[in-house]
C-alpha cells in the first residue's frame, strides 16, 4: 500500500465515494471527510478508509479539520477538493447564499491548501479541485453557486504557479455524470440531449480522470472538461 493518503473531501456519498473505494482498491491510502454520521461511514472505517467529520461550511470547521489530520499524519500524496453543496439563489437572501457558496466552494480549499500544502512531500503530489461546467457557462437560476465554481477554477491556475514544481494543480469539470434515482425520465431525456454523445457517463468518467491526473508527470494547471461536448452543442 502507498504511505502516504490521498484526502477526499466530502467522499461520503456519489463520485466522493466511488473514487475513495477505487483508489483504495488500487492500494492507496485513503481519508475523507464527511458533513453528516450514517451507517455507511463505519462501513467504510471498517474497510480501512480513514474518515474525519468536517463541516467547511465555516472558517473553525476547517480549522479544526486541520488539527485532527496533521495529528494522525505527517503528508499526504494528494487533496482532492469534492465536497460540496447545492443551493438556489431562490433559497434564501442572495447575499446569504453567495456567501455559502463560496465558502464550501472557494474559501475553505483555499485555506486547506495553504496549510496542508506543506504536507504534500511525496515525489509526486497533486491537488484536484472538482468544479462544475456551469463555471464556464454561468447559471440563471445558480448564480451564487456557478461564481463559487468559477472562483476555485481560478484558484487552480493560481496555486499551479504557487506550487510548482513540487506540485501539480488541475480540476475536472463535469456536466452530467449521473442522474439521481428521483429524476424522472422527462428529465432525464432532456439532459441528456444537452450534450453531443447525450450518454450518463457514470462515477467511473471522474475516476478514470482523476487516475490520469495523479499518474501524470508533465500536467498542471489545467481544467478538464467532463462534458460529452456539450459545450459545442449549440441551437
Amino acid at each position: 500500500m502507498h504511505q502516504a493518503p490521498i484526502l477526499i473531501t466530502g467522499a461520503a456519498q456519489r463520485i466522493g465515494l466511488y473514487c475513495a473505494k477505487a483508489l483504495h482498491q488500487l492500494g492507496y491510502a485513503v481519508v475523507i471527510t464527511y458533513r453528516r454520521h450514517r451507517p455507511l461511514i463505519d462501513e467504510l472505517q471498517a474497510s480501512g478508509i480513514d474518515c474525519i467529520q468536517a463541516d467547511f461550511a465555516h472558517s473553525q470547521g476547517v480549522q479544526s479539520f486541520i488539527d485532527t489530520l496533521k495529528q494522525r499524519y505527517q503528508s499526504l500524496r494528494a487533496i482532492i477538493h469534492n465536497a460540496s453543496d447545492w443551493h438556489s439563489d431562490q433559497d434564501g437572501e442572495l447575499a446569504e447564499v453567495f456567501d455559502a457558496m463560496m465558502a464550501i466552494h472557494a474559501k475553505a480549499p483555499l485555506l486547506l491548501n495553504q496549510a496542508l500544502a506543506p504536507m504534500l512531500n511525496e515525489d509526486k503530489a497533486d491537488i484536484v479541485h472538482m468544479t462544475d461546467f456551469v463555471a464556464q457557462t454561468g447559471s440563471a437560476k445558480h448564480m451564487a453557486y456557478a461564481a463559487s465554481k468559477a472562483a476555485l477554477e481560478n484558484l487552480t491556475l493560481s496555486l499551479a504557479r504557487k506550487l510548482a514544481p513540487k506540485v501539480k494543480v488541475n480540476a475536472i469539470a463535469p456536466a452530467l455524470i449521473c442522474f439521481n434515482d428521483w429524476d424522472d425520465d422527462a428529465y432525464r431525456q432532456k439532459t441528456l440531449q444537452k450534450s453531443l454523445l447525450g450518454i450518463e457517463p457514470g462515477e467511473q468518467e471522474v475516476f478514470n480522470t482523476l487516475d490520469w491526473l495523479l499518474c501524470s508527470d508533465y500536467v498542471t494547471g489545467r481544467i478538464i472538461h467532463l462534458d460529452g461536448g456539450r459545450h459545442l452543442n449549440l441551437p
